[in-house]
């Protein structure tokens, strides 16, 4: 017998819908995003947005001052040449940071993205490190991961870009690194459509079983030392600075745009050729995940756009055919194979994370056992 079909229903607070596998209703169909938002989130992105956590923002940025005396950056920024990294970027330079600013280049940037990082570390005077992948390993991963037929094709850049960061704050001594990841305009983002792009266990295991290449150079880091061990042990800090300041999205543009010389690449993270197919064709086409739904119902969320306006931006294309179809063939091209192999690549039905090797199930105990292993540390003397 066939799976029953689920019937197609849509949150009448946000524009989620079904395609999310995991989302539920309740009674006045309200969806468990919008659940989850108001008992976990609202709060802490009403007072951000009210001004009401500029008091909170003072008190981190003091910190990250004083863990900074004496060295030549007081923080670490991850640039994509994205909307959110920055306007950080600017953000941080105004609240008088000195940041390192770091780029993984994964080989598809589009030339755009690179006008857009040259204007900014030039404008705001920032140093800037890029650390570039051996693209003969790079290109090797990515076809795997559309050999795996997993959602999250996009892992091999995802997962690089945290070493990048943690690697470069080691080396200064430096105790904070400073991400773009905001609640405004990204409080919904549905765990179905993806996994966890910092599990190495699963990176290395769909290389092992797809890949022609061994990975000697690509930076594998597993969860062990991304969430415990720089975090919780060397005490590098994530701070999410735009979760403490009000942030509209549409404003952000306008303030990059205007003071960073920023032009628009037309979508979400669209600033790498890569990300703009994934997410423009890639996962719809192939997953039917449309992360539109989730971007658009975040900002529905805070405020900054109504349901309507959101249901009629889902009538448009943002991702225009001819340019889709230059991008298939650039891809192809770049990773060394035919279209129309790729397209068979493509037409593989879509497989499970859970179909290959993870390290998911030590994820809880890592959380668990994080803060008092850095505590007992220090405790006996091996940290500072």
């Amino acid at each position: 017998m066939s799976a029953e079909v689920r019937p197609f229903q849509r949150c009448v607070r946000t524009i989620m819908d079904t395609t999310d596998p995991d989302i539920w209703f309740d009674e006045y169909g309200v969806s468990s995003h919008v659940i989850g938002f108001e008992a976990n989130l609202a709060a802490e992105v009403r007072a951000a947005q009210a001004g009401e956590r500029l008091g909170e923002l003072d008190e981190l940025v003091a910190r990250i001052k004083q863990a900074g005396e004496g060295k030549p950056y007081d923080c670490v920024i991850g640039i994509s040449g994205g909307v959110d990294s920055s306007y950080l970027a600017l953000q941080a330079v105004k609240l008088g940071l000195r940041p390192l600013a770091v780029h993984f280049d994964s080989g598809w940037n589009s030339e755009l993205a690179v006008d857009n990082i040259h204007n900014l570390v030039t404008k705001l005077g920032l140093d800037l490190y890029t650390h570039v992948v051996d693209w003969r390993e790079m290109k090797d991963l990515q076809l795997s991961f559309f050999k795996a037929s997993v959602a999250n094709a996009d892992t091999p850049t995802d997962h690089a870009f945290g070493w990048v960061a943690y690697s470069q704050a080691k080396k200064y001594g430096i105790k904070y690194i400073l991400s773009g990841a905001n609640f405004a305009s990204e409080s919904i983002l549905p765990t179905a459509w993806g996994y966890n792009a910092g599990d190495a266990k699963h990176v290395a295991a769909i290389q092992k079983q797809f890949g022609s290449v061994k990975l000697k150079t690509y930076p594998l880091m597993g969860l062990v030392k991304r969430n415990l061990w720089y975090p919780e042990v060397r005490r590098i800090r994530t701070a999410a600075l735009l979760n403490y300041m009000p942030y509209v999205y549409k404003d952000a543009k306008r303030a990059i745009a205007e003071e960073l010389g920023w032009r628009d690449y037309g979508g979400k993270h669209y600033e790498s050729v890569f990300t703009r197919y994934f997410q423009g064709y890639y996962l719809p086409h192939k997953f039917g995940f449309d992360k539109r739904l989730a971007h658009y119902s975040s900002l529905i969320l805070s405020d900054q756009m109504t349901r309507d306006e959101a249901l009629a931006l889902m009538e448009t294309a943002n991702y225009p055919e001819e340019l889709r179809r230059q991008d298939h063939e650039f891809i192809a091209k770049k990773l060394g194979v035919g279209v129309d192999e790729l397209e068979a690549i493509y037409a593989r039905p879509p497989v499970p994370y859970s179909a290959y090797p993870n390290a998911e199930a030590i994820w809880s105990k890592i959380r668990q056992v994080g803060a008092p292993l850095g505590r007992f540390a220090r405790r006996v003397g091996l940290l500072t």
